[in-house]
């Protein structure tokens, strides 16, 4: 019997070598729309892209090969994937999402339960009796997000995942930050995983795409079923890129923690920098949980100025290596103003409730070396006015 493949050489090798017509060693882009049957009411394996694709089939495989998953399927965008797996569900069903997640996911659930599609209850998920009373109104399903964007707050998967299944609630995880290199949900009870693919899948800003992983093949069945009807899916040039990016995975992922680390570390105690969100930081409130369930701390990290949004408007002016821009898990590092940005949309009261604030900055650490980053961040923070005149500008505006 011979050993299974490590997550690092199902990422690298997943499907090369594996050309029956002409032996190339990179799978082959499938880029047609239709396939000719072997004659009449004889079709062959495939007949049409949007049904399925041997392009978009090998990402899928190898993403539910990562994720210890049954099936995949692909989508157009992360948000594509989220609605599919929302799929399944009537207006009779209940979703507990979490109260700081990503502002798309957000928007979405309640754009849906507007419009009669199922109900949906933001809660905060790090609240085990905020959990408790949520989860006896017989939920259908549990959206877990960890670490949340932009706060980086970590939910225990498996303890939640006991709970929901106690209640008959499938459970839903986000994995986008961490990617299958450095958590796998479905290995702590899981029944699907969600990935926006743009992000550390992909890792190169250059592809839009998403994914959803079942635990069970009956499920991967009917979503492939509901996005053949639907879709939805991604187009096979996309998932050639993004499994071309893949093939990565494993050691851009090491480096940018690596980088991470060091900027986290750096923040904490500047002047200035009211507080840091890492859970790589001995401190941060989900840091036992974070070492238990992941094997790496992520590149994904937030932190907030004093000042409010003056201190970051000179910051992020000052800025050279980083740079400002939504998204993440490219090589490249970015930072984000969650409040005007990825977050503008929601409003000030579910902000607030969040903890979402004018001084708070995400930034997504890239490849770059890590003295040049650090070296960035340190001329910025000496560009912000200092508190005083940062007070005397706001009285003289008002």
């Amino acid at each position: 019997m011979s050993k299974p493949k490590s997550p690092q050489t199902i990422a690298a090798s997943n499907g090369i070598g594996g050309d029956a017509a002409f032996g190339a060693v990179t799978p082959p882009l499938y880029l047609t729309s239709t396939f000719a049957f072997d004659g009449f009411e004889r079709e062959g394996p495939y007949t049409y892209t949007r049904s399925a694709n041997p392009t978009r089939d090998l990402l899928a495989d190898t993403l539910a090969k990562l994720e210890g998953g049954a099936g995949a399927v692909v989508t157009a965008s992360g948000m594509a994937a989220i609605d599919l797996v929302l799929s399944p569900l009537g207006p009779d069903d209940l979703i507990l999402a979490p109260h700081d997640c990503y502002w798309g996911t957000y928007r979405l659930l309640a754009v849906r339960a507007e419009k009669g599609h199922f109900g949906v209850a933001f809660v905060d998920q790090s609240d085990e009796l905020a959990m408790a009373v949520a989860l006896e109104s017989a939920p259908s399903l549990v959206l877990i997000e960890t670490p949340s964007n932009p706060l980086m707050r970590v939910v225990d998967i498996a303890s939640l995942a006991g709970l929901a299944h106690a209640e008959g609630a499938k459970v839903v995880v986000d994995n986008t930050f961490l990617s299958p290199a450095l958590q796998r949900p479905i290995s702590l009870g899981a029944d699907f995983v969600v990935h926006s693919t743009t992000k550390y899948l992909n890792g190169h800003s250059d592809v839009v795409g998403g994914a959803v992983i079942a635990a069970s093949a009956d499920a991967a069945k009917a979503l492939a079923d509901w996005a053949n009807i639907t879709g939805v899916g991604g187009a096979p040039f996309d998932s050639y890129l993004t499994l071309r990016g893949l093939r990565t995975l494993f050691p851009r992922i090491e480096q940018q923690q690596r980088n991470a680390g060091a900027v986290a570390t750096f923040l904490v105690g500047q002047p200035g920098v009211k507080a840091v969100h890492y859970p790589g930081l001995p401190n941060h409130p989900g840091h036992r949980i974070a070492r238990r369930q992941q094997s790496g701390f992520g590149a994904m990290l937030s932190f907030e100025l004093e000042g409010g949004a003056e201190s970051v408007r000179a910051f992020l002016g000052a800025l050279k290596v980083f740079v400002l821009a939504e998204s993440l898990g490219g090589v490249e590092s970015l930072v984000a103003h969650p409040q005007s940005m990825t977050h503008a949309g929601m409003s000030a009261e579910a902000r607030q409730a969040a903890g979402i604030g004018a001084g708070l900055l995400r930034l997504s650490v890239g490849l770059e070396d890590q003295l040049d980053l650090l070296a960035d961040l340190d001329q910025a923070l000496q560009a912000i006015p200092s508190a005083s005149a940062i007070e005397n500008t706001i009285m003289s505006i008002n």
